[in-house]
């Protein structure tokens, strides 16, 4: 994806064919000003970065609720130990948690640090698009920060990956590619089949060298989502950069626990999500 839209002047950047291509596309409704930097009118970003800490409020009710979609819908919001339903001076993100200190109203519980986290965590992913895009490919950015967040607190929190989640993040990468660019929705076509077809291959060769399962095809999809969005020429450094976060999750985890086992689940639906994040934004990794 183009790195055309970003706010601020940066070095030349690594020669990168896949973001090449649509140089330019995000730069709808963006001006240049004095010295290469880009000036946005502030309504432009304003309102991603009003509606990120809403939107990561009801992500979190969208994980938390994962095993009954339904229920997202037309579910009303409550507290998990209680069950008083929240009125809405409860569901003000930040304020309401602040204010009663993490706690249930009703019972006085505590509600945990996820559903503050899950706020902080949006408003952070719109922020950063904001700063390196512009324009309908801001928007586009927000998005895939959102979705992102939302497949990786899900895999951390249940070890699932749903499909009500990752295939129409397949289906937004492959537009967004048409819209900014149709001549780049070949090579995330190509981006998409090739992410799906690489765990679908480690699968069998795991099950063949270990006799069990080894990834999720839930790992597939998401994969498969990525290149989507970052077309088969991000691919390698997604997963490159997701095999590093994963290693040092387990590394860490295993000294924690003071042991070393290669049969404990490693949520590594989240690591594709943070890598497929870092490529998007930045680009593939360059030798040299």
């Amino acid at each position: 994806m183009p790195h055309a839209a970003r706010r601020r002047s940066r070095p030349a950047a690594r020669n990168n064919p896949s973001r090449d291509r649509i140089a330019g596309a995000g730069d709808r409704g963006l001006t240049t000003g004095a010295g290469g930097r880009c000036v946005t009118d502030f309504g432009s970003w304003i309102w991603p970065v009003l509606l990120a800490p809403f939107i990561g409020s009801f992500l979190g009710v969208v994980v938390t609720r994962i095993d009954s979609p339904p229920s997202i819908v037309f579910g009303r919001s409550a507290c998990a130990s209680c069950g008083a339903q929240l009125a809405a001076r409860d569901l003000i993100p930040f304020v309401s948690w602040l204010s009663l200190r993490g706690r249930c109203r009703s019972c006085g519980r505590r509600i945990g640090l996820f559903p503050l986290a899950m706020e902080l965590v949006a408003l952070a992913a719109a922020l950063w698009s904001a700063w390196l895009f512009a324009g309908h490919l801001m928007w586009a950015s927000c998005l895939l920060g959102w979705m992102l967040l939302a497949l990786a607190a899900a895999d951390l929190r249940y070890y699932l990956l749903p499909d009500f989640l990752t295939f129409p993040l397949i289906a937004a990468g492959l537009l967004v590619a048409w819209l900014f660019g149709s001549q780049m929705l070949i090579f995330n076509a190509i981006g998409a089949i090739a992410g799906y077809g690489f765990v679908v291959l480690l699968r069998c060769l795991y099950w063949k060298v270990r006799g069990r399962e080894g990834m999720g095809l839930g790992d597939a999809k998401l994969l498969a989502a990525s290149g989507a969005w970052v077309s088969w020429m991000g691919l390698p450094s997604v997963i490159l950069l997701s095999a590093l976060a994963g290693l040092a999750y387990a590394l860490l985890r295993s000294g924690r626990e003071r042991r070393l086992s290669l049969t404990n689940p490693v949520p590594f639906g989240a690591f594709l999500c943070l890598g497929t994040w870092i490529v998007w934004l930045y680009g593939p990794l360059a030798a040299g």
